[in-house]
């Protein structure tokens, strides 16, 4: 199984406000936990796993030197490449599966701003998907979830039958092929790529259990609680002798 990692990078980050100057940075995915800039943090979560043979991570060209710039700097023992973003997400990731290698089974896509997720999820979507085609991580929610209109509640949706969906999102090469270039005849815009793969109705999409720490940075109050989560990792790899 060889998997390639498509990792989405050109937002603008525009729900961060002044967090992400103060941070140095001028994008979410560049701000510092530690002395490593989260999209940096992310991609290594991958690179760490057999199974990935190359990671693509699409930018905004404004963005490209900086990014190139710590990936060198990295020095990851993997190929990292940088290919230029679109105007969405979408977008974003059909110009990274452009650039996919041939010999590719899975591809993976993974938000930059996730930086918490765990090797054992990442293994194990990954093995879901290899057996399945299609594969997400997901949690169900705790809160109870209305359905409204405007602001008035027009019904309460069981949870049980709920999924929040989070990522990497892994399906076979060919099928994410098919599904994209299928969205883009009918200009199609999906909000997620299993909702492109699910539109191809050939297999369903298997959720596999993830965790409320695979959270997304995306609002200020979010880097605060990732800085807490990375202290923690960072006190596990000192613990275990692991190489951050």
């Amino acid at each position: 199984m060889r998997v390639s990692v498509i990792i989405p990078a050109a937002g603008l980050g525009t729900r961060m406000g002044q967090a992400t100057a103060s941070a140095g940075a001028n994008r979410k995915q560049l701000m510092l936990l530690g002395e490593t800039p989260v999209l940096i943090y992310t991609i290594r979560k991958f690179t760490a796993n057999a199974s990935v043979a190359e990671v693509l991570v699409a930018v905004r060209p404004d963005d490209r030197p900086v990014v190139d710039e710590q990936i060198r700097r990295a020095g990851f023992d993997k190929p990292v490449l940088v290919v230029e973003g679109g105007d969405s997400r979408q977008e974003s990731v059909q110009h990274a599966l452009a650039e996919v290698s041939s010999d590719i089974d899975l591809v993976a896509v993974h938000d930059a701003v996730r930086p918490f997720i765990d090797g054992e999820t990442i293994e194990r979507v990954f093995r879901e998907a290899d057996e399945t085609g299609a594969a997400i991580v997901g949690i169900v929610p705790v809160d109870t979830v209305k359905q409204v209109k405007g602001h008035k509640v027009r019904q309460t949706l069981i949870r049980d039958h709920l999924v929040l969906a989070q990522t990497p999102q892994v399906f076979r090469t060919d099928l994410l092929k098919e599904a994209f270039a299928r969205a883009e005849a009918e200009n199609f815009t999906g909000t997620d790529e299993a909702s492109l793969v699910e539109r191809l109705e050939k297999v369903e999409v298997s959720v596999v259990a993830g965790t409320d720490r695979n959270i997304k940075i995306t609002k200020p109050g979010d880097m605060e609680l990732a800085r807490l989560y990375y202290s923690l990792e960072s006190e596990g790899q000192a613990t275990t002798g692991a190489v951050r």
